[in-house]
């Protein structure tokens, strides 16, 4: 992430802002957005935001189209979207809470959780991200 970032950075740099470096107050609004994207990883986020919306569709096809079918095996509706309380109200008509439908996206989220644990356990393992869940080492 931070090779992305210095990389990209560097680029816009050499691109945009003249090789002599240019005392700290005497800035250009050019150089102040490279300083910006560089401090605060603003391109790394936007990569994980795309890599994350991508992770998210993929994970929800899968519930979708292969854990909800065979959840639909073992129930009378055939399909987890199916489950579903039809209670009559006062007007005489029928309310229907889609009791599958909320399992499905309850899935879906424990899902995206265990993926994104994975991944972070395992950045963590190689260094790629500072893992926040060990004390500071001494």
């Amino acid at each position: 992430m931070k090779f992305a970032n210095s990389l990209i950075a560097s680029v816009l740099a050499s691109t945009f802002m003249a090789v002599s470096p240019t005392p700290e107050g005497k800035r250009t609004f050019i150089q102040e957005f490279v300083f910006f994207l560089k401090t605060f990883g603003v391109v790394g986020l936007a990569i994980a935001f795309v890599i994350g919306q991508a992770a998210n569709a993929l994970v929800t096809a899968f519930v979708k189209d292969i854990i909800d079918p065979f959840i639909g095996l073992f129930l009378p509706a055939g399909s987890l979207a199916g489950v579903a309380i039809k209670v009559p109200n006062l007007a005489g008509t029928t309310s229907e809470f889609k009791i599958g439908d909320l399992i499905s996206n309850i899935i879906n989220f424990l899902v995206i959780a265990l993926v994104v644990f994975v991944a972070y356990k395992q950045l963590s393992r190689y260094g790629v991200v500072e893992d926040k869940t060990k004390g500071e080492k001494k």
